[in-house]
Parts: structure tokens; sequence; C-alpha cells
């Protein structure tokens, strides 16, 4: 940055206005910024709070272009012990147990070192969680890549997907579900997104909250260095441009077995009271885990930069203080109390350094003792400033143009104009479609069964876990969803979309939704037809929470998810968690045993905007996404979920991504099972077979109890239709046309498994 000058002794009186003005620019700041910065500090700042304020006030630390539309989610619910605004959120999950979980994007990292910022994205989500006195559980991804065809691409998604598997199996953290989508709106801006999910006791819930004036500011972990210096927080407030110069340093580099160390250590400490607050250096590093502690408490930080453990010669005190290297812990401690926890963390392999304390007078102090008495502050700023003042924007906002297009768009007539079809070879093709294929390709990679806790694994609808003591049967059901195509296509309804998906794949195993996090990812909020499509999720998203009762206790957002200057798919991924009295009634995807009724719960229209079917047949992405009435998914889910709890289905899954074929050939694949199905829907056959709509599951139930589930069904008002039987080693289907019943398709168990099982692999090596 040529404009910004070289370290100095003396960084409070270096900086003329001019200089500063310049040097703010160049680390992201708007001159009107800078001159807000004036104002607060009542003088020009120095090199060091330029820094410090520039991170801070990041689009990724500050959500300056966001807060105002955040506000319409609510956070209050019969589950929530804390909302937004700490680490993480926490929810009770019943029996005195608690739940944190948090979702986090390390995107654009990822693009420039897809294995180090996948795994320090799952490190720092991982740390969010831990911070609030919760053990990690569990963790999921929700990725999005370019097409396959691309080299780099396959790059990306082997590099991301070792990243993920090598920090959490280093952690001993299953990896418990998550999802994957290949689109070329992600070539050039892939999306890593981690989510995290962590137990405690309800009484042991910790918030980084500073306080009492004299306490001790520890540093604990590994060493601060230059590798992580405007990571998270520069790169997510920029456009990727995969020609801009290398920028790897900006990457940080993890380390899960120090992690681990880290994560017991600090589990020791908390459960014996030792820590006052902690938090964990993430984003801005130092300067953000202290200023935000300090802020919460309403009192002031002071810091030696001297005292911070390094690991690279010649750092500067800037450079000390917005280092994103990781594993690094922040905690309060009182003085009587620190050398239990310099010994407790010492038993652990853990280095633990007091580096400052708390004070009464609201502000954030930066000293370099190694500069003379008297000229050794470089920096001296009100916290709750730095903290929380950053601008908040009222961006411009225009309904893109091409939405007009897409949803006038006539699929009935173009695909009239397309002739027929043989059906079967494009359920073929499509269950081989990246976007459908099995992936299990990446289940191998990564252990969902460490802790012994996983009674659903990867590869049904959600993930079921055992919580409490031994012998304990409840547990908790998560899942992470969203259709950016969808979202492109009508952001409002794709967002609701994503959520009632997440909320009928928990039904599937049995599962009471209880709260949601989420990460926005979109493109620049300084493009007003990209905001637009970020309210709109916004409001969708919103509305269909309030309208289930869902809280959003944590989440994130990702702007600037462009290349060249074109933006990702709107993708407002939704990570859910639900509540379960009992696992042992928790159901899976796979057709259990010959004989069963096959019933399809909801109803089936001729939706197939967006789908699966128009992209892998006629790379088409257009026409409106299925409707939503939010009154039937209820009905549905509750239908299913009351069945399931009453034992009465032997498999449940949802209907999404290619149709009802998609999911017959699922379960058919999972239970090595096949199924001879008839449909009368008064629909076009490829409609009935690929179309999207929303709120169906497809069941199965043992002949013996199809009237008690039928029962279930019509107290719910939920509609169903009886379609087949499970059995046989073939998938056949049936459609009725002008009162004919024709043989649609008829595909071998072993073709439907050929194309289905390896297909990821296959593209991934091609």
């Amino acid at each position: 940055m040529s404009n910004i000058p070289a370290p100095v002794t003396d960084c409070i009186t270096l900086l003329d206005s001019e200089l500063a003005g310049e040097a703010a620019v160049e680390l992201g700041l708007t001159p009107s910024e800078y001159e807000k910065i004036v104002a607060i500090q009542g003088r020009v700042p120095s090199l060091v709070e330029l820094y410090m304020y520039s991170l801070m006030w990041s689009e990724h630390c500050s959500y300056k272009h966001s807060k105002k539309q955040l506000r319409n989610f609510s956070s209050e619910g019969e589950h929530v012990l804390q909302g937004p605004g700490e680490n993480a959120g926490v929810i009770s999950v019943g029996d005195g147990w608690a739940v944190a979980f948090k979702m986090e994007s390390h995107n654009h990292p990822s693009a420039y070192d897809p294995f180090a910022g996948a795994a320090t994205g799952v490190g720092g989500c991982v740390r969010d969680i831990f911070t609030m006195g919760a053990r990690p559980i569990a963790s999921l991804g929700s990725l999005r890549f370019g097409t396959l065809d691309k080299q780099r691409q396959r790059e990306l998604l082997t590099g991301a997907i070792a990243g993920l598997a090598s920090y959490g199996d280093g952690l001993g953290v299953p990896t418990v579900g998550g999802e994957v989508y290949f689109e070329e709106a992600y070539e050039g801006n892939c999306l890593i997104n981690a989510m995290c999910l962590g137990l405690m006791r309800e009484e042991d819930l910790t918030r980084a909250v500073g306080s009492g004036p004299g306490n001790y500011m520890v540093l604990l972990g590994a060493p601060t260095g230059r590798d992580g210096i405007g990571g998270a927080s520069v790169l997510a407030s920029q456009e990727f441009n995969e020609k801009d110069e290398d920028v790897s340093h900006s990457v940080p580099q993890g380390d899960a077995i120090l992690e681990k160390k880290i994560i017991e250590a600090c589990l020791n400490l908390l459960g014996r009271g030792l820590f006052v607050a902690l938090g964990d250096l993430g984003a801005a590093g130092l300067t953000s885990s202290a200023s935000e502690m300090a802020s919460r408490g309403g009192v002031g930080v002071e810091i030696d930069v001297r005292k911070v453990p390094v690991c690279e010669d010649a750092m500067q005190p800037f450079e000390i203080m917005v280092s994103e290297s990781q594993e690094r812990m922040l905690a309060v401690v009182k003085p009587g109390d620190f050398a239990a926890v310099e010994a407790t963390c010492k038993e652990w392999g853990v280095d633990c350094t007091i580096v400052g304390q708390i004070t009464d007078t609201g502000r954030f102090v930066v000293r370099d003792s190694a500069l003379a008495a008297g000229e050794d502050i470089v920096a001296d700023m009100p916290a709750e400033m730095l903290a929380n003042s950053a601008p908040q924007y009222d961006p411009p906002s225009s309904r893109p143009a091409y939405l007009d297009e897409v949803q006038s768009f006539d699929i009935a007539a173009f695909l009239a104009e397309q002739g027929e079809r043989d059906l079967a070879a494009d359920t073929l093709a499509l269950i081989a479609s990246p976007n459908i294929c099995s992936r299990q390709w990446i289940w191998n990679q990564c252990d969902a069964q460490v802790m012994g806790n996983t009674i659903v694994a990867p590869g049904s609808d959600a993930a079921v876990l055992r919580i409490g003591d031994a012998g304990s049967v409840r547990g908790i059901a998560t899942s992470a969803d969203c259709n950016g195509r969808f979202c492109y296509l009508d952001p409002y309804r794709g967002a609701q979309l994503a959520l009632v998906e997440s909320m009928r794949n928990l039904a599937c195993v049995g599962a009471v939704p209880a709260a949601i996090t989420d990460c926005l990812n979109f493109g620049s909020p300084e493009k007003p037809e990209v905001f637009y499509t970020f309210e709109q999720a916004v409001l969708g998203l919103a509305d269909a929470c309030k309208y289930f009762g869902i809280p959003v206790v944590s989440g994130n957002v990702s702007f600037y998810n462009e290349s060249f200057g074109s933006a990702i798919y709107p993708t407002p991924a939704v990570g859910i968690v639900g509540t379960m009295e009992d696992v042992n009634v928790a159901t899976t995807l796979a057709f259990k045993q010959a004989g069963d009724v096959i019933v399809l719960v909801g109803e089936t229209a001729d939706e197939l905007g967006g789908s699966e079917y128009l992209k892998v047949m006629f790379n088409l992405v257009t026409g409106a996404p299925p409707a939503l009435d939010l009154e039937l998914e209820g009905a549905v889910q509750s239908a299913v979920r009351d069945a399931i709890c009453a034992g009465l289905v032997s498999s449940a899954h949802d209907c999404s991504e290619g149709g009802l074929a998609a999911s017959l050939a699922e379960s058919c694949v999972a239970g090595d099972l096949g199924a001879t199905v008839v449909l009368d829907d008064e629909l076009p056959a490829a409609a009935s077979l690929f179309s999207e709509s929303a709120s169906r599951i497809l069941v199965s139930v043992n002949p013996d109890n199809v009237e008690a589930l039928l029962d279930i069904l019509v107290g719910h008002e939920a509609p169903y239709s009886i379609i087949g039987e499970v059995g046989g080693a073939v998938l056949s289907v049936d459609t009725v046309e002008e009162d004919e019943q024709v043989n649609t398709l008829s595909i071998s168990l072993e073709a439907l498994k050929n194309q289905y099982l390896n297909a990821l692999e296959k593209l991934v090596q091609q």
C-alpha cells in the first residue's frame, strides 16, 4: 500500500491529516468514514488506530450494509438462552441440556487456498462454540462451486473437502452432514460455509463480557504471526479477482491438534469458574475480541503489544493488533486465579500470557513497552465506538430486470416444443448429475461416528445425535439447506423455500425445529440489484420464521461474493437444529422391507421452474420457483413427524431436487430395494416425475400401519396419495394419461446404483 507510511516509533503524533486520509482509503475506509473517525478521536488517528478502525468497520466485522435488514429477524423463542450478539446462539434442548450453534463463511480465503480456507473456517466456527462453554459435538458444511468440467473447480472442491475433513477429524468432532451444489454462478467465487454445534449444561453458559477493572487479559494458544493479517475481514469485504496479486499471507493457517488442546484447557477452566470471560480471536484478531468484550461490559482495556507472543521478527504494533493467526483465545482472569490458569494450560501444552488488563476508563489503549516511557501509547480510542459505531448504510435497491423475464418464461410451451423424451434415460441422467448424485465420496473422507453419538449419519435428510448421559434417548437433529437457483429466480420465496426444506428434513427424522442460524451469501451490497435480492431474501426468511415461531439465534452475512463484476446466486444458507425426545424413533430415507406401502404426503403440481430437470436436460435456469403455502407445509411436516414418533413409518424422504423420481431412486438405492409406483395426478409425465413442488414427503409404511398413518394425515389435513409398494429389483413408474395407465420408466436397481453412487467421484477424477 504505497500511501501507508512505514512503521515508526511514535504513531500517535506521526500522521498529518492528508497522509492519514490517504492511508485510510487504502485500508478500505471511505473518506466520510475517515472523517467520522477523526471526529470520534478528536484528532488525526494514528496508524495503529487506522488499522484497528478499518478492520472493525469492514463489512465483515461491522455489517454496515446489513444491520438494518437483519432487525427483521426475531430471536425470541421458548428454547432461546442466547441470541445474536455473542459468539454463538444457544438454545435449551431438554433435561437441562443446551446446544450452542453457529454458521460462518470462509468464502474468499478458500478461493485463494481451499484447504487452509476451509480448515480454518471449521476452526473459527468451533472456537465460537466452546467460547460459550459448550463442547463441540458436530460440524456441517454448506458448499458451492462452479461446474466440475473445469479443472480449477475440481481443485477447489478436493482442497476444501480435504481441509474440512482434516481439521474436523483432527479435533475429534464428527462431520455429520451438509450440502454441496455446483453452478456456473459460483465459478469465480466458491462458498465455504461452516456450521458447528456444541453441547453443555444450561448453567455452564459463558458470555464474552469483560468486567472487573484490574482483571488480567490473558492470551491463550498459538503465537501471533503475519499469516492472518487482514484475512477474513479484508478478503470478505472486497470482490474476488483471480488476477489479484498473491494474497496467500492473508489466508490464516490452522493447527487442529493445538485447537483440540485449547478446547480441553478452556472447558476445564470454564468448568472450574476460573475465567471471567472468554472470546476467540477471529476476524480482526485481538482488536475485535478485546473491543467487543470491553463494549459488552462497559469497561476499558489496555494491551501491551510487546507482551503478545509472536512467531515472526520485527512485528509492528498494527500487525499484532489485527493479525488473524488461528488457534488463539482471549480470556479475562482475576489476578488471584492466574496461577491456576497457567498451571492448567501448561498441563495441556497451551501457552498463556498476560497481555493487558481491564480498566474502568471505557477506552481501548494499546501500548508498546519497547518505546520510551511517555511515548509508548500507540492507540487510544473509546472501546464502545471502535466496536459498535461503524456507520449503517441504506444502500439503493432496485428490482433486477431479469426477474420479469425468467418468471414469465412458459416452461410448458418450451417442453411441448421438445417433443417426447425417454424419461427413464432422463431419470438416470438426473441422479448422476452433480447436484443430486450421492455424496459418499465426501462422507468417506470425514469421520461421522467419532464421539459415538451419531444416530443418523450423512446420507439421510438430517443428522441425528444422541445427547446427555450414558443411556439417554434424548437427541437433536440438524441440517443445512439452500437452493440458490430458487433464490436467483425469486429471492423472497427462495429464502422461504430454504427454511421449509431444512424444517422438512428434520420432520423426516422425527425432530421438532427449535431455532436456526444462517449464512447470507450475496454479491456487492453497493449494487442496487444485488441489494434488492438481499432485502427480499432477508424479509422472506424472517416472515417464514415468524410464521412458524422459529427464532434466528446467530448467523453471518457474507457480501462481495463476486468475481470480475459477476455476482453469485443469492444464497441464504439455513442451518437448523431440532429436538427429539427419543432418538430411537428416528427414521431414514432407505426403503426397509418388501411389501411396505409407499405414500406421498403432499401434492405435486406442474412446477419445473428452476428445477434440476430443466438445468440438466436443457441447460436452462428459468421460470418461477415452486409455490409455497406455509399452512400446508406445516400440516405435512407435523403429520409426518407425529407418524414417525408413533412408530408407524418405515422410511421418510423429502422431495426436493430432481422431484419424486430422484426421491424414489434415492430411497431404492439406500434400501437396496426396488419399488412399483403409479402416479395418477393429472399432470404431464415429466411434471409428475421431476416437478420440485414444495411440501412433499415420501414415506413407506408397513401395510398393518397404513390405516393409523392415514388417520394422522387426515387429522392434520395433510393431503396424501398411496402411490405404490416397495419390493423387487426394479424401480417401475406408471403414469396415467387420458385415463390410460402407461409404464413411463422401468430401471433396474443395479442401473440406479451404477449411476447414483459413484458419479461425484468420477466427475472429480475426470
